[in-house]
């Protein structure tokens, strides 16, 4: 062998591995890394959050917890074709954005292994996942009562040992900081704000500025859960027997979209659904002004989630079946699409 080809080995052999380890850091480094979101990213409407976030709509793909295998995050078309599950962990607060899910969990939903996780027993937190349910990462232990993702933070209202807790997570787990050791809902979110309504010395209608984590009151009303949609804000009037409003920001108008006693509501596609609270409960729709009201069921309803084609529910104290409509019509029925798709034992 002549001097430049054993000179030429000697580099190479100390070239490859350096090349291998290069490779091999760049693979764990995209494996781990975490790609921001697209400017304007919402993790699920304000109604859903509100009513547990048990459905949560991406483009054409709705995620859910399916109560018929005790909450297991499931995904599906829109038009409910494709039902599969993603993995067994009992799954609420589901949001969507970007590369990733997040969702609050409570440990393994049935008795199978087959979670992605592993069996987790008792054990809480709010994690992010691949779309596929994969990939799980734990975020924060704590109980979270509500969360909402905008752009590139969580925002979890959470409850820990010392008490109420109101946290803003980086999406890759970093820059955990808390905002604020009272009660704030940051379900509606758009536009780069948060609004919410006051829990401390008054129910008026706030925003948080997300850039700067600065809040601001926009209007002093008496309200509970608000709903931006448009120009209006959809709420729960706490002054006049939690009947449901909206009040248009532009014209500082309060238009009573009904007079019952509301539990809960949501809203989309032009219509608003509502549980009617007293003697005779009744879930009810209507169009977003309060025109064309008619009973959908007869009793006591929650957990009322929708998708751009259906709206689900839920029988109070039956958290194991869940009830469909098409959105807009006068008639539900079991979903029975959801048990059907849970796997054999």
């Amino acid at each position: 062998m002549n001097k430049k080809n054993k000179t030429l080995r000697n580099i190479l052999v100390v070239l490859i591995p350096l090349l291998l380890a290069g490779i091999l850091c760049l693979v764990t480094y995209l494996s781990r890394h975490i790609p921001m979101n697209p400017p304007g990213t919402i993790g699920n409407s304000a109604g859903n959050i509100n009513n547990g976030g048990l459905f949560c709509q991406q483009e054409g793909t709705v995620y859910f917890s399916n109560p018929y295998d005790g909450g297991s995050l499931y995904a599906m078309n829109a038009d409910e074709s494709n039902i599969r599950r993603l993995n067994t962990l009992k799954v609420s607060n589901i949001l969507a954005g970007g590369n990733f899910l997040y969702f609050f969990q409570k440990g393994a939903a049935g008795t199978t292994s087959d979670s992605g996780f592993g069996q987790l027993p008792g054990i809480i937190s709010f994690m992010r996942c691949k779309p596929d349910g994969s990939g799980g990462e734990s975020l924060t232990r704590n109980t979270v009562t509500a969360g909402q993702l905008v752009d590139n933070y969580l925002y979890l209202m959470t409850i820990a040992d010392t008490g109420y807790a109101f946290i803003k997570i980086k999406i890759d787990g970093s820059d955990n900081q808390l905002l604020a050791e009272y009660q704030i809902n940051p379900a509606c979110a758009a536009n780069g704000l948060i609004y919410y309504n006051g829990t401390r010395n008054d129910h008026y209608l706030y925003t948080l500025n997300t850039a700067n984590d600065s809040s601001s009151v926009i209007w002093q009303g008496n309200l509970w859960n608000p709903v931006l949609e448009g120009d209006f804000v959809y709420y729960m009037d706490v002054a006049n027997n939690y009947r449901l409003c909206r009040y248009s920001l532009s014209q500082n108008v309060i238009q009573v979209l009904t007079e019952d006693r509301v539990d809960c509501f949501n809203l989309g596609s032009g219509y608003i659904y509502y549980q009617k609270n007293g003697s005779a409960p009744q879930l009810i729709c209507m169009r977003t002004d309060g025109t064309d009201p008619r009973v959908i069921a007869e009793g006591n309803y929650t957990n009322i989630n929708m998708t751009s084609q259906f709206v689900y529910f839920q029988l109070f104290g039956e958290e194991d079946t869940m009830y469909h409509s098409y959105i807009g019509s006068s008639t539900c029925e079991a979903f029975s699409a959801a048990e059907a798709a849970v796997p054999s034992p």
